[in-house]
């Protein structure tokens, strides 16, 4: 599978480490003393609750062998096909998914 990275242009996969979905950039906030219920089940849900869709997911992947940056792979499950490859900090600072 070839990604096409928006500052490197066309990589093999194998440089990069698939994460999971693409809301993992969006971590719960909170402080190192807050241990209030809704926080908790905030980071509950983030840490253990994903859906696992077939067809258009949007993805995180990590450019492990290369420039170490952090990507969106808007990617169909079941044909692989990529239709969209995005910085993660460009997401991210573009207010999240």
């Amino acid at each position: 599978m070839i990604i096409n990275h928006p500052l490197l242009g066309p990589r093999d996969a194998s440089e990069f480490y698939y994460i999971g979905d693409a809301s993992m950039i969006m971590r719960p906030d909170a402080g190192p003393d807050d241990h209030s219920a809704e926080t908790m089940a905030a980071f509950d849900a983030y840490q253990h609750h994903r859906d696992n869709p077939a067809g258009l997911h949007r993805e995180l992947w990590y450019h492990e062998q290369g420039d170490r940056s952090w990507l969106i792979v808007t990617r169909d499950t079941v044909t692989h096909e990529i239709t969209k490859v995005e910085m993660a900090r460009d997401v991210k600072l573009k207010g999240g998914l």
